[in-house]
């Protein structure tokens, strides 16, 4: 690999969000384009990192200058970011890969590595996502690494959008 995954730090906090509010407009992935509120989320990286744990992957040959390639924010389930996980069970969110370093096994990676911390957390015996139908791209990471569709948990982020969020789950 020829980058590493690790918790972020304060000074990458305004890199990663750009890298995950580029990966969302550019990639059609906002309703609501520059306009969505959910923009902003995606930029705070200093609240995600706060109230969650947000992992970062950065090129290995410019660690120390913060060259940051993607990013994904992990939670436990009843905590500030788990929107669908419940007790026993991790979820994460906001899997971002800058466009110049997709194609590199980041994305993958990224998921990868929130498993291990589900499987290393006291209880945790699933982990869950949720996506966008048309984020095919991360569905085949998904599939590839055995998480299933759970359409029993799909929901609607947003009350009278008609907007459905998909959902995975891994059982460890």
């Amino acid at each position: 690999m020829d980058f590493t995954i690790r918790a972020v730090r304060p000074e990458e906090y305004e890199a990663l969000g750009e890298v995950t509010a580029r990966a969302y407009l550019d990639d059609g992935f906002l309703t609501f384009g520059e306009d969505d509120d959910y923009l902003h989320r995606l930029r705070d990286t200093a609240r995600r990192d706060a109230e969650a744990e947000v992992l970062v992957a950065v090129d290995a040959a410019a660690d120390a200058a913060g060259a940051v390639l993607g990013g994904v924010t992990f939670a436990l389930g009843g905590e500030e970011w788990a929107d669908i996980a419940g007790p026993g069970e991790a979820e994460f969110r906001m899997l971002a890969v800058a466009h110049a370093a997709r194609g590199r096994g980041v994305g993958e990676a990224l998921v990868r590595a929130c498993v291990d911390r589900a499987r290393a957390a006291e209880g945790c015996a699933r982990i869950v996502l949720s996506t966008q139908r048309s984020m095919t791209t991360a569905h085949r990471i998904y599939e590839r690494l055995g998480f299933v569709r759970s359409p029993e948990r799909d929901w609607k982020p947003v009350p009278g959008l008609d907007f459905t969020l998909f959902t995975y789950v891994l059982e460890l």
